[in-house]
């Protein structure tokens, strides 16, 4: 039996020494990554894999990039293109990879860019701009979209807007290339949220809030009246005296739908929670400080007993073993060197058989 194969694709900041893209062969089992090669690309600071496993599109200061991805995991630069607005932050591309989807937090935009058969991307269908005041005046005002990020029944795109303290729910028109607002969470004032996540049964999300360091649970239906979302739990994701000087950053649901994984900056640590089933409710399983400063994207192993800590200011990635039954990680070997991480995807390979039936495909 063929043993399953994974790359790691890491973006970095391009300002120091790194030049863009890294490319990490990973160990699954053994928790381990071994740097390969660099792909050129300025300041990819998040990317996402499309679903066929094919492409790569990644945020650069030029708009976006489209790579195709090679069997062994290679990347081969095919396109790139300007998103009609400031720079972008966060990438989500639809299982039909018909629409790349892009959240501009410089300006407050929502893009929609239509994507060729052959992956490349091509031009912007929908655009919109958020308006409005947040809550804190002194720093997330005016409208910051942090995150982009398609429901599971993929007919919503969640807006993640951390300076207005909501989440706004777009209603998607695949035919036209159109955005229509659904619906609008009002998350805390202050609260600032960073990211949306479901988990893989599609009944819970989670909101990550960096301001008040929280994580807000809610369950979550697609009706033919629209998407309604209801709030279950609201959870610190750090300890009390740490409050006043943290973020939370990053956050990540286990591949078995069981763990939640957040990473908090300031306080420089991981915090690791149970998901009921049946509930949504988390509860606590373990927290430790990760040995590196501002741990600003983490990364679960597919076997979930691994997870690594991008740590932006520290120029590192660290990666840890998780023990669940005595609620404890560790951190494993000695931290990888990389000049300012921002984002990670763990990528599964095609198996030899795959592969096979993939070029007799192209032969014939």
């Amino acid at each position: 039996m063929n043993k399953e194969r994974y790359v790691a694709y890491v973006g970095t900041y391009t300002h120091g020494t790194s030049v863009g893209i890294h490319i990490f062969d990973v160990d699954v089992e053994e928790g381990n990554m071994t740097e390969r090669k660099v792909i050129p690309i300025n300041n990819p600071s998040h990317l996402t894999v499309s679903a066929n496993g094919g492409f790569l599109y990644s945020i650069a200061d030029e708009g976006v990039a489209a790579f195709k991805i090679l069997p062994d995991g290679d990347l081969e630069m095919i396109n790139e293109k300007w998103i009609g607005g400031m720079r972008g932050c966060y990438v989500d591309v639809d299982r039909e990879n018909r629409y790349l989807f892009v959240g501009g937090y410089h300006d407050g935009r929502v893009t929609m860019m239509r994507l060729n058969k052959d992956g490349s991307i091509g031009d912007v269908a929908d655009g919109i701009f958020h308006t409005g005041m947040g809550s804190i005046a002194d720093r997330n005002y005016r409208p910051h979209v942090n995150c982009v990020k398609l429901t599971p029944q993929q007919r919503f795109l969640c807006a993640v807007d951390g300076g207005l303290d909501q989440v706004k729910i777009y209603q998607i028109d695949y035919g036209k290339g159109k955005l229509k607002i659904a619906d609008i969470l009002r998350d805390h004032l202050k609260s600032s949220p960073r990211m949306i996540r479901f988990t893989p049964d599609g009944r819970f999300a989670f909101v990550l809030c960096e301001e008040c360091n929280d994580v807000d649970v809610y369950s979550y239906l697609c009706t033919p009246q629209g998407p309604e979302f209801e709030r279950l739990q609201t959870i610190s994701t750090v300890k009390e005296e740490e409050q006043r000087n943290c973020g939370a950053v990053s956050m990540e649901v286990s591949r078995d739908g069981k763990y939640l994984f957040c990473s908090n900056a300031g306080a420089n640590s991981v915090i690791i929670y149970s998901i009921n089933p049946q509930s949504g409710e988390l509860v606590k399983v373990c927290d430790s400080k990760i040995s590196g400063d501002y741990p600003k994207s983490i990364a679960i192993f597919p076997d979930g007993q691994h997870f690594v800590s991008l740590n932006h200011d520290t120029n590192e990635i660290m990666t840890f073993h998780v023990n669940y039954e005595k609620k404890y990680f560790l951190m494993k070997g000695k931290p990888i060197i990389i000049d300012q991480p921002n984002c990670i995807y763990i990528h599964k390979l095609p198996q030899n058989a795959e592969l096979e039936q993939n070029a007799e495909l192209e032969i014939g």
